[in-house]
């Protein structure tokens, strides 16, 4: 059983209230369980705070308590993926082994500790790096690599000559190095154009479940080190992504986008074909990117605008149908008085 002191000082925090309050587990804020603590980063659930039932609360600011136990730290939302580590510890890995039923090539390398789960099939010449672990009903194909210490859960696919880092996770039912939408039309006829390229992902990143990123027709798809996909991400091929970067669920990036480092794509924004974005733009749910943006800039609406210009366009939009409702009045006014002349 953990105290809240012994949690402040994990989380490098100051601890509030009685320090040896028994902790139990985490839980949310809105349906917090007595006896375990709970966190507040974002201020919308601030309403909560006063009738948790948890017995202690992770926040910035004392005054955030409500008078109740509690840890104060900088940042509790990392604070509570520490704690969470202590209630909720990564299984050990299992004993190392290829099932009877995974399919290897003779030539393909595979390195030490590696698992293979039923009814994979590696491909010639592929590798895999030492550690890592393959679900079951994974592909990869010839001459994919894979390095230490990945993670490929059940039915992930990688196809041919694709290359993955160090400590790369991908979810089920992704697809890494399917075609590009590459075709040339002629008289009627859609030719396709072969798509010879690869896909190249760098270390640390995690791709979500049902994910598709296509190989280059030519050059590579690249993948910067540190990015974090959710699930239902599409990045079309030879685009380019540089480190650290976040895509939330629905985001697609046209083909030979080049994104710069540490930016951020909320839900359902898309980027239009050929275009350059700068480091660290954000762009907000459903904002679609139709020409080249700086960094440093937060960016909204269709097509894309600082957010603050499109703000102030939304507020003249929402003027413009006041005025129209209030012409509207005046006019069923002016008539029924023309009515009654």
């Amino acid at each position: 059983m953990q105290t809240l002191a012994d949690l402040a000082t994990l989380v490098g925090g100051t601890s509030v209230g009685d320090p040896q309050t028994p902790i139990s587990g985490v839980s949310e804020i809105q349906r917090g369980k007595a006896g375990t603590i709970t966190f507040l980063s974002n201020l919308k659930y601030k309403r909560y705070a006063a009738t948790t039932r948890a017995s202690a609360i992770i926040a910035a600011d004392k005054s955030l308590l409500m008078g109740k136990p509690g840890i104060v730290v900088a940042n509790p939302q990392l604070a509570v993926v520490k704690i969470l580590q202590v209630f909720h510890p990564q299984k050990a890995d299992s004993t190392p082994e290829t099932h009877h039923t995974a399919v290897i090539s003779p030539t393909a390398k595979i390195g030490e500790g590696v698992t293979v789960g039923a009814f994979t099939v590696v491909e010639s010449g592929a590798k895999v790096g030492d550690g890592t672990r393959i679900g079951p009903q994974c592909f990869i194909g010839e001459e994919a690599v894979l390095g230490s210490d990945c993670v490929l859960f059940p039915g992930v696919q990688i196809y041919s000559r694709c290359v993955l880092g160090q400590r790369v996770i991908v979810h089920s039912g992704t697809v890494i190095g399917s075609d590009g939408f590459g075709f040339v039309t002629d008289e009627g006829v859609h030719h396709k154009i072969p798509q010879v390229g690869r896909v190249v992902i760098g270390d640390d990143v995690e791709i979500g479940a049902n994910c598709a990123i296509d190989r280059g027709t030519l050059g590579d798809t690249v993948i910067g080190s540190a990015c974090k996909f959710d699930n239902l991400v599409h990045i079309a091929h030879n685009v380019r992504i540089g480190t650290g970067c976040l895509l939330t669920a629905h985001v697609a990036v046209a083909g030979s986008v080049v994104i710069g480092d540490y930016c951020i794509f909320a839900g359902q924004a898309g980027v239009a074909p050929h275009l350059t974005i700068g480091d660290k733009a954000v762009f907000a749910a459903k904002t679609g990117v139709t020409k080249s943006l700086p960094g440093n800039k937060i960016y909204a609406g269709m097509p894309a605008r600082e957010i603050r210009e499109q703000h102030k366009r939304e507020a003249v939009l929402a003027e413009i149908e006041r005025i129209k409702r209030r012409l509207s009045r005046l006019e069923q006014h002016s008539t029924l008085t023309l009515d009654n002349e």
